[in-house]
């Protein structure tokens, strides 16, 4: 290699480098959120609204337990007094209710 495709060579490479940079898009970084528990509002009564809300979800839970418990048991007794091959339309429908309320449980939960 001649000394001058040397040199070249040494421009070039860092204006490529600097133009390859340049298209990447810039690093991950996570959006800063504040914080949440900053800002408690307060009811007149003195209760925060926070803790309300989770009283009130935690019902609702409870709620939707005692229902899933009851649907359990009526599609546990419609299983052992049908035939064994056939289902009604009402147990099915009973299975589909059961994994919503299961659902609606679980997604409470979890926030």
């Amino acid at each position: 290699m001649k000394q001058s495709e040397y040199m070249r060579l040494r421009m070039v490479l860092p204006l490529a480098f600097a133009l390859v940079m340049a298209g990447q898009p810039p690093p991950f970084q996570p959006p800063v959120h504040p914080r949440e528990d900053s800002e408690d509002v307060r009811f007149p009564n003195g209760k925060l609204q926070r803790d309300e809300i989770l009283k009130a979800d935690f019902q609702k839970s409870l709620d939707d337990a005692r229902e899933l418990s009851k649907l359990a048991d009526e599609l546990k007794a419609d299983l052992e007094k049908n035939d064994r091959y056939v289902l009604s339309l009402s147990t099915l429908k009973k299975t589909e209710d059961i994994e919503k309320l299961a659902k609606k449980i679980h997604d409470r939960l979890k926030h």
